[in-house]
């Protein structure tokens, strides 16, 4: 029959919690055991293990064989450096007062560590906590301003509206800089003032009267014709004298 050191699985749903126990390899995992030896909670950071130094120790020596998680858990409380120490006090090359100095330098190194961990776990999760508890008052902060801005009227942005009113001179700067195309159009009596001079060709117009006059000598003409009768009488008068 060989002996093995395992676990057995106990406690609820989702929280598991283990016996460490010493049992006959053929039985089931949750059946029966030889002896126990001690309790493993994995749950706690970091996890809590109670052992039997001695009587783990004692097994151990006898042979019994280990399970992948009960190696761990021996390894992690000293039990398989203890062996192995004990182990070199049986070929000669230690005594039990270098194993017991070794094996307390090696456990108040160990217990250090835990501690340290320990506490670096608290910090951590006092950080965090703090950490959240800054986070959720940002949030609530938000949310009453959120609210604040909400419920306030909103004519208090008016003045914005009326600052970007207030540039509006601008454009009416822009206005006014049209008298410039105003002065052009003044400059058009430049072309009024060749319509006044218009007047010349009417002068000239004025001038046809002269022809008239040369129509008015026409009579001399007439007067030659009326000189005619005159002629008229002559040849009477010559008639009369013949």
């Amino acid at each position: 029959m060989s002996t093995r050191i395992r676990l057995q699985r106990h406690g609820k749903k989702g929280k598991p919690f283990f016996h460490i126990v010493a049992a006959d390899s053929r039985s089931k995992r949750d059946g029966r055991f030889i002896e126990k030896l001690g309790t493993y909670d994995p749950t706690k950071n970091p996890a809590i293990i109670d052992l039997n130094f001695d009587n783990t120790l004692s097994w151990l020596q006898k042979g019994a064989e280990l399970t992948d998680t009960a190696r761990a858990i021996l390894s992690y409380k000293g039990v398989l450096y203890k062996n192995h120490l004990l182990k070199g006090v049986l070929k000669g090359a230690l005594t039990e007062a270098d194993v017991e100095k070794k094996f307390a330098a090696w456990l108040a190194e160990k217990d250090t560590k835990i501690e340290k961990k320990a506490s670096d776990l608290v910090k951590n999760a006092e950080n965090s906590t703090a950490q959240k508890l800054k986070h959720e008052i940002g949030i609530k902060e938000a949310r009453a301003a959120a609210i604040i801005a909400k419920n306030t009227p909103e004519p208090e942005e008016a003045p914005v509206v009326e600052a970007v009113a207030e540039e509006a001179p601008v454009a009416e700067v822009a206005v006014e800089e049209a008298p410039a195309a105003e002065a052009v159009v003044e400059e058009a009596p430049v072309a009024e003032a060749k319509t006044e001079e218009a007047p010349v060709a009417e002068v000239k117009t004025e001038e046809a009267p002269a022809a008239e006059a040369v129509v008015e000598e026409a009579p001399v003409a007439e007067a030659k014709t009326e000189e005619a009768p005159a002629a008229e009488g002559d040849d009477k008068k010559e008639a009369s004298a013949e």
